[in-house]
């Protein structure tokens, strides 16, 4: 349902009965826990989150593991601040 390497890809699913009887498929969200950081990127606002996933994570599509370091379930709140946490997890890069 989700492709590899997505923040959904391991989430459980389960099903929502609409007051019309139709049954629907849900996927819960993945919830930040605690924020586990290297250390701090200090951004100005040109820097998009893809391209700072791009350069510490070495995979622009995993901007969401940004997100998860920083507590944040939206991107759009985590463009907004001047420090980024780059998580743990991050390869190491020269």
């Amino acid at each position: 349902m989700f492709f590899p390497g997505s923040r959904y890809a391991g989430q459980s699913a389960y099903t929502f009965t609409r007051s019309d009887g139709a049954h629907i498929q849900l996927t819960r969200l993945p919830l930040p826990g605690p924020a586990l950081v290297l250390g701090y990127f200090h951004r100005d606002a040109s820097q998009r989150l893809d391209l700072i996933a791009s350069h510490y994570m070495a995979d622009a599509t995993k901007f969401w593991t940004l997100c998860d370091a920083n507590n944040s379930v939206v991107p759009d709140a985590l463009a907004q601040r001047e420090l980024i946490g780059i998580p743990r997890n991050a390869p190491v890069t020269s």
